[in-house]
């Protein structure tokens, strides 16, 4: 473990002594103070009690099933969530991601992969309204939550993104539908707020990679069509007949216009 006062947090949940002393060397000479966790048990409780920056999660836990471990934690923290494993199964992946996770990485990876699509993660913004380890809000919280979201709705409209019934505060990173607050993942986020800046603008998976991801996802398009479909489960879409969201074959994805949502 680092000991760097100053330096980020990562949690590192894998059951391999091997793998784990591999990560904690990379998330090292990458500027992380680690944490290491053998189980999946163990995970939730250092998430709870250290509220870590970055947690690397492998997929094939002793005890817990990594995806019901993502599970668990996401309520508790908006940290990046990695997960990490050797199936080759496709279906585990997209599962990884639907429940909450940022990223996979195959074993066996290489170092340098890893730290650049950590440092990638880490260079987009960061919602502080997603997760979080804090106890339930009082009722005073709540109060001051519901204000903010009014003061949202009452802002000017030139700071705010429009777009039909959808209404963005980039600023804020608050999403609405019809006045109601959608609970959008940071991805979710970035992704419905660059499609309404650019609503008649057919949008290239590549494009949506590099903006959203960072450069070096080139192959990673399944990454975009994982988020968008969460998405669209959020704001209510029927795939076969999309209200918001419409995808160009082959291509990637524009907005529909206003007057069709």
């Amino acid at each position: 473990m680092t000991s760097d006062p100053h330096a980020r947090v990562a949690l590192i949940i894998e059951d391999d002594a091997d793998v784990r002393q591999l990560l904690v060397m990379t998330l090292g000479m990458n500027g992380f103070t680690t944490i290491e966790a053998e189980n999946g048990r163990q995970g939730v409780a250092l998430v709870r009690e250290r509220r870590p920056d970055l947690v690397t999660l492998d997929l094939n836990l002793p005890d817990i099933d990594g995806v019901e471990v993502c599970r668990q934690i996401r309520p508790l923290t908006d940290a990046y969530v990695v997960m990490i494993t050797a199936r080759q199964d496709e279906i585990d992946r997209l599962i990884g991601l639907e429940i909450g996770a940022d990223d996979f990485v195959m074993k066996p990876f290489s170092p340098r992969e890893v730290g650049a699509r950590v440092n990638a993660m880490f260079r987009r913004p960061r919602s502080a309204s997603q997760g979080g380890s804090q106890a339930p809000a009082d009722t005073g919280a709540a109060e001051a939550q519901s204000a903010a979201v009014a003061t949202a709705v009452a802002a000017p409209a030139e700071n705010l993104l429009v777009h039909g019934p959808i209404t963005i505060d980039a600023e804020g990173r608050i999403a609405m539908l019809d006045g109601v607050e959608l609970p959008l993942t940071r991805i979710e986020f970035d992704l419905l707020a660059t499609l309404v800046s650019g609503p008649r603008r057919v949008w290239q998976r590549e494009m949506l990679l590099s903006r959203i991801w960072g450069d070096g996802w080139i192959n990673d398009q399944h990454l975009v069509e994982v988020h968008i479909r969460n998405l669209r489960k959020k704001l209510g879409e029927d795939t076969k007949a999309p209200r918001f969201i419409r995808t160009v074959r082959g291509v990637g994805y524009r907005m529909m216009p206003p007057s069709a949502a």
